[in-house]
């Protein structure tokens, strides 16, 4: 995401991080780059105006700090305007102090508001609250049993009334019967229209008299860029809305609608939704977002992403086994899978700082994590607990169990005992150590 604007704002930085000298005329320079960059981003025209001038204003009158060059002041200053542009800080959810919480969704057809409603409820799931969800879309074809479809792969109840079209007193039927299965937060989805209109308008504003919601959260596709800065200001003005979902932002690659939104309709971004994955929904931290837009990376979201794939007793567990030699394939394998929860490879080195761009851009084949699974688990449990009796038949069935040569389970098993050593070496350190594909494994 926002990879075009990243890149050019990371050249900018390149350039102001060694002077040690700006004059204004360079810094009018400068600011006229990202100024560029910002309206390339397709950046509401207005919002870029007042962020350049804004950090005009901040640069020059500005006393350089002791532990600043003038470069890495200017950069400093940039870092916290784009901070400030996305939202400060990180906004949460409006939750009642008397439950439930009703959260409703709203968005144009197509912005991701069904599937959105699947992802909020598993991460509600995960902050240990009882999700329930409503479906109140009864134009889209198929739109209630894709709901259920979701709620069924996360067994998690949804409300439906196939026969009805009364949106209001589905959704006040499903309220009832969340409350008597003692559910905390209710989430409605509404439907949608190609485009805004006085129907859709009028829906929406008498569902929201009836039901009374703590949160209506407008759903926004990120791909559609100044329109759905457009589609955010209509519907504030005509519904009234709370808070924003950037959907589809991992495909962004301009980032114009997210950096415009908040500006426009003074409403915070709450969640961003990276990818197809159930699990795919983040929290939207404008610092660290602002941090991955100038390539100072995002060790926090790393750190945030480890800690939920991670169990701390397991950790210890985990750390006393390679200390004693006794790490086994099963736990090798174990370990593969709590990195395929922190998502993609590629994902992660985006969020660590100082990776140069040409590393990054490098297209990782996440499917050898997928060869490997095949290889260990084709071998039998003791096999996997003790590898040093697999002798050259067991290495060809295994070969012809994960669709590999024998070659292929060789250097796989070269490469673990390398990293057996490896690892050992490495166990002087604290907390969970980062497994990856063993060495020479291609």
């Amino acid at each position: 995401m926002f990879e075009n604007l990243s890149d050019k704002l990371q050249n900018i930085v390149k350039k102001l991080k060694g002077q040690t000298r700006i004059t204004e005329k360079e810094l009018d320079l400068m600011l006229r780059e990202v100024k560029l960059a910002l309206l390339e981003a397709d950046v509401n025209y207005k919002v870029v105006k007042d962020f350049i001038e804004s950090i005009r204003q901040k640069a020059i009158g500005e006393e350089v700090m002791e532990s600043l060059t003038p470069g890495q002041q200017v950069v400093k200053i940039v870092k916290d305007e784009l901070t400030a542009l996305l939202g400060d800080s990180e906004s949460k959810l409006n939750i009642s102090s008397n439950p439930p919480t009703i959260i409703m969704l709203v968005g144009l057809q197509g912005s991701g508001k069904t599937t959105l409603c699947g992802k909020l409820s598993n991460y509600l799931r995960k902050q240990k609250r009882k999700p329930y969800m409503i479906a109140c879309d009864v134009y889209r074809p198929a739109a209630i049993k894709q709901l259920e479809t979701l709620g069924a792969s996360l067994n998690i109840d949804v409300y439906s009334e196939y026969d009805n079209k009364n949106v209001v007193q589905i959704a006040t039927n499903g309220i009832k019967s969340a409350k008597s299965k003692l559910c905390d937060t209710i989430i409605v989805d509404t439907a949608g229209r190609l485009q805004i209109d006085d129907n859709l308008m009028d829906e929406l504003v008498e569902l929201k008299k009836a039901i009374r919601p703590h949160e209506i959260m407008l759903v926004v596709d990120a791909m559609t860029g100044q329109e759905a800065v457009n589609v955010a200001q209509t519907f504030n003005e005509k519904l009234g809305i709370d808070s924003i979902t950037m959907s589809k932002l991992d495909s962004d690659s301009r980032g114009g609608a997210s950096l415009s939104v908040k500006s426009i309709t003074n409403k915070p971004i709450k969640f961003a939704s990276i990818g197809e994955k159930l699990s795919d929904l983040e929290p939207f931290y404008p610092d660290r977002i602002a941090s991955r837009i100038l390539g100072m990376g995002d060790v926090l979201s790393i750190i945030d992403k480890a800690e939920e794939a991670y169990d701390e007793k397991q950790a210890v567990e985990l750390e006393k086994k390679i200390r004693k030699n006794e790490f086994t394939l099963d736990d090798y394998l174990e370990q593969m899978n709590k990195i395929k929860k922190m998502g993609s490879f590629k994902q992660i080195l985006a969020m660590l700082p100082g990776i140069p761009k040409e590393i990054k851009d490098v297209e990782i084949d996440e499917k050898q994590l997928d060869r490997v699974n095949a290889i260990i688990t084709s071998m039998t449990a003791q096999e996997r607990k003790n590898p040093r009796i697999l002798n050259a038949s067991r290495r060809k069935r295994i070969a012809s169990g994960s669709g590999n040569k024998v070659q292929d389970i060789n250097r796989f098993m070269e490469g673990f005992e390398q990293m057996q050593k490896m690892m050992k070496q490495m166990a002087n350190g604290k907390g969970p150590l980062g497994m990856r594909l063993p060495k020479g494994f291609k």
